[in-house]
């Protein structure tokens, strides 16, 4: 599978914001990920940044006002916004947002988007003031109401010194939302797919708990994948520093129990469940109210076994007689085949992904995995070492015809 981004032809309108420079920056990231990218920069843009650094980036003219009275221009604007499959005008002025709400056309960016065939995504930038102003909220929202999807813009420091709601957003997060926009029409869509992530803690006391090393990377890279193909994506996440994927469905939780319940409320209308969170195996018999001081020690340390959430969420599936299949993770540090298997048989899943916790490269807080696939019928498949992201493609293929096709691609 490939990032939804990739091929696609995005049209680039840059306006006279200070907020521009950003633009070269989001250009050369599409152009990265696959993206065919063509500017139009209005004459107050150009007071920011040049047609040159757009087209030394994208690799394309970048269009401007001149274009619009040459030779070809009665036909310019028709082409460009007809051939894009999204107008993404970063940043966009108080001016231009007036004049979209309001069908002015009165420069090529402006009459290109009265020409567009495809979903127009703004993205503001301008100072908090001039934001919140009663007229840009008005046109904002009628822009709404016309289909356009609006990226709010951040809060923080402004060029005008002041410090506010106004900045345009980050880059990245520009380029989540266009990945989330393009995935909508994947082959999973109508799906929804349970992602479990990251390691659950059981507390002592208000500030101890047990846990493990997992870091959530490859329940997150789940979630990524499950979104590009278009499914609707509830991901399930215990404590973790990352950032969830755009588009997804987020609860918070913190213990075995916390996840259990979360994961039991989604599987009902859900069509897969990948359990790839590190869930911990015991837990204090109580937590204490007050934090245990230190120079009292904790004594003998007593634990109870924590819920069995995939044997719980089995006996759901048949009980009720759900359509759900069930994939599940097991980090072995010997006997990787045999351990996984009974793991399988035991918690009636339809594929298992088994990793070596004790290889470097393949174990906890790294960015890449060394898995072997398991499928309920006994046969198997070795994955080369890989991004984390790359394994997450490779399990999702085998879920698609799964969905789709009520069989399982090899």
């Amino acid at each position: 599978m490939t990032n939804p981004l990739s091929e696609k032809q995005i049209l680039l309108g840059v306006t006279g914001s200070i907020a521009a420079y950003k633009s070269a920056d989001l250009a050369s990231k599409l152009v990265q990920q696959g993206a065919v990218v063509h500017a139009i920069l209005t004459e107050s843009a150009q007071k920011f940044i040049s047609p040159l650094t757009m087209q030394s980036v994208s690799g394309y003219t970048a269009y401007t006002d001149k274009d619009l009275w040459g030779e070809s221009g009665h036909i310019l604007h028709v082409q460009i916004g007809r051939n894009a499959d999204c107008f993404l005008v970063a940043p966009a002025s108080a001016n231009t947002i007036a004049k979209l709400a309001n069908g002015i056309a009165d420069n090529l960016l402006t009459i290109t988007a009265l020409a567009a065939d495809c979903p127009v995504v703004i993205a503001p930038a301008m100072d908090s003031g001039m934001y919140e102003h009663q007229s840009t909220q008005r046109n904002i929202e009628i822009l709404k109401n016309m289909g356009m999807q609006i990226i709010d813009p951040a809060e923080g420091h402004l060029a005008s010194g002041l410090s506010g709601k106004g900045r345009m957003e980050e880059v990245q997060t520009i380029l989540n939302e266009l990945r989330f926009l393009f995935s909508r029409s994947g082959v999973l869509k109508g799906k929804k797919v349970v992602v479990s992530a990251g390691a659950t803690r059981e507390y002592f006391d208000p500030v101890r708990f047990i846990t493990n090393r997992s870091s959530g990377k490859q329940g997150y890279a789940l979630a990524q994948a499950a979104l590009d193909t278009g499914a609707q994506v509830v991901l399930i996440t215990a404590p973790t520093s990352l950032e969830p994927p755009t588009g997804a469905k987020v609860k918070k939780v913190e213990s075995a129990e916390d996840m259990h319940q979360a994961i039991k409320e989604e599987i009902l209308d859900a069509h897969a469940l990948i359990m790839a969170a590190a869930v911990a195996d015991y837990k204090p018999p109580e937590i204490l109210g007050e934090k245990i001081k230190k120079e009292n020690g904790l004594g003998s340390l007593n634990l109870n076994r924590t819920i069995d959430i995939l044997a719980e969420i089995s006996k759901i599936k048949k009980s009720r007689n759900l359509d759900l299949k069930i994939i599940g993770f097991a980090a072995e540090s010997s006997d990787l085949k045999k351990n996984a298997e009974k793991k399988m048989r035991e918690k009636q899943m339809d594929m298992i992904v088994a990793n070596d916790i004790s290889d470097p490269e393949a174990g906890f807080e790294v960015d890449t995995n060394r898995v072997m696939i398991i499928y309920s019928d006994g046969s198997t498949e070795q994955l080369p070492l890989m991004q984390k992201s790359e394994v997450a493609d490779k399990i999702i293929q085998h879920l698609v015809p799964w969905l789709t096709e009520g069989t399982r691609q090899r």
